[in-house]
């Protein structure tokens, strides 16, 4: 985790901006999403790269405080990506291929980045994307690894390299899902971000696939076109029933507590135990977070 500072406000929703276009940039913050994720992997062409890195690291120095600005690195060059970025103004970089050996060097060189650009040391986080076989193995040491405050799931890459052929549902990877979630839970991250849903024109299957990743303990995803932010807020969004649920829980339990008995029911009559009033206080959390 960052040495420095508070944990990061949990982002609903993380919008990949292309990095070499500055026009899109410029209108990202605008967009709605919590985060926004300036890239320079997979949107930008090889032999754009360079410009890419000079107009994010341009970009960022001006940037609007209002939303979370993260860098996605090329796992290849993370020492020219990581160079030209950091500064006040970077929430953190996103390391797509993580593992061990390649979050210890991106360690290494925020490090430095930090000192030559003036500042704090730890302050820049870590979103470490797993795309591997091996990322996922050591999903643990991966989230244990110094910086790292954010896991998310690279659905595409780890398909291919696991010769898999999902289906509609995507079912195939349900377990590596599973696995990133209890990774996070293991160390005591907050919950992962999901892939990102490439059906740009269907807005029904971007509402269903991710209220399935928030039944699978995911809490935000990613999202490929500003369209898709909306409705990835409002799913990772508690209901307004579910936050009053939620806060009777909290308030019955506190009563009880105040009275001594420290024993507390739901309206309909439910025991409510630890880990009923966790859910009940992780929903409230979130509700605070996207407000």
């Amino acid at each position: 985790m960052t040495a420095i500072g508070a944990p990061l406000p949990t982002a609903r929703s993380y919008l990949y901006v292309p990095g070499d276009q500055p026009d899109k940039m410029a209108r990202s913050a605008a967009r709605g999403a919590d985060a926004c994720i300036l890239d320079l992997e997979d949107a930008v062409a090889p032999a754009n790269k360079a410009t890419a890195r000079a107009s994010v690291g341009a970009f960022l120095a001006d940037a609007p405080a209002t939303v979370q600005w993260w860098v996605r690195l090329n796992a290849d060059t993370p020492a020219a990506d990581i160079a030209a970025v950091v500064g006040p103004r970077l929430t953190g970089v996103v390391v797509p291929k993580a593992d061990v050996d390649l979050l210890a060097e991106v360690h290494r060189l925020l490090g430095d980045a930090e000192r030559d650009s003036g500042v704090p040391h730890g302050s820049t986080a870590v979103f470490a994307l797993l795309e591997t076989a091996s990322g996922v193995l050591h999903a643990e040491a991966v989230a244990a690894a110094p910086r790292v405050e954010r896991l998310g799931l690279g659905e595409a890459d780890l398909a291919a390299e696991l010769r898999l052929q999902p289906g509609p549902d995507r079912e195939e990877l349900w377990p590596h899902r599973s696995r990133i979630v209890l990774a996070c839970a293991a160390v005591g991250l907050a919950p992962p971000v999901g892939p990102t849903e490439t059906a740009l024109r269907d807005p029904d299957r971007l509402e269903a696939t991710s209220r399935l990743l928030l039944r699978q303990g995911y809490r935000g995803r990613t999202a490929i076109h500003p369209a898709q932010v909306p409705v990835v807020n409002a799913v990772f969004s508690p209901t307004t029933a579910e936050i009053d649920a939620a806060r009777d829980i909290v308030d019955r339990l506190a009563s009880a507590e105040l009275s001594g008995s420290g024993v507390a029911v739901t309206a309909d009559g439910r025991l409510i135990d630890a880990a009923v009033a966790r859910s009940a206080r992780e929903v409230l959390d979130r509700d605070s977070a996207g407000r």
